[in-house]
């Protein structure tokens, strides 16, 4: 089953009140995903099957400050895991939405959650930094565009550029400090 196929078949209400359930800080985004869901309803799906859609519920880091007990992970997975990969799943937010519904939904997704959480989850990761799909092309373009400029640096110009990962924290904490 592909998350086309349930996008179809279920109509905005019940999406609605499933996404409130889920995420009720996005009362007032509410709007916004109704566009979204509309316009994906109309969008053909592209055929990509390179990953499939996963849901993962996990507990909560009980040092992070929430009310809510578990977080359910959207990601994408290879269908043929790669043994030798370090992880076998794969940030999708930045994925054209022809691709979302183009792709088929992990077996344990369809088992463990409804159709209307599948959706208002992928909803939300979807739209996770922007309800405009253009948008947030145009900000993964910018983010290659400087990954290609960092590769043609020398490795003077990117010790120049660059600090390592302790230096950041340290000036982090610096910044924390003085605040």
């Amino acid at each position: 089953m592909k998350l086309y196929d349930l996008i179809k078949s279920n109509n905005w209400f019940s999406i609605e009140l499933t996404l409130l359930k889920l995420y009720p800080d996005q009362d007032k985004m509410l709007d916004e995903y109704r566009n979204v869901y509309e316009k994906l309803k109309i969008t053909d799906p592209a055929d990509y099957d390179e990953l499939e859609i996963i849901l993962t519920e996990y507990d909560c880091d009980p040092n992070f400050e929430s009310e809510k007990e578990t977080y359910v992970d959207v990601s994408g997975q290879k269908k043929i895991p790669d043994p030798t990969a370090i992880t076998n799943s794969y940030a999708i937010e930045f994925l054209e939405w022809d691709k979302w519904l183009g792709m088929d939904l992990a077996v344990e997704t369809i088992k463990n959650f409804s159709d209307l959480e599948i959706i208002a989850h992928s909803l939300y990761e979807m739209t996770y930094i922007d309800y405009d799909e253009e948008t947030f092309q145009e900000q993964l373009k910018s983010l290659n565009d400087t990954v290609e400029e960092y590769k043609k640096l020398t490795q003077e110009e990117k010790k120049q550029k660059t600090i390592s990962l302790d230096e950041l924290k340290r000036r982090l904490d610096e910044k924390k400090g003085s605040s």
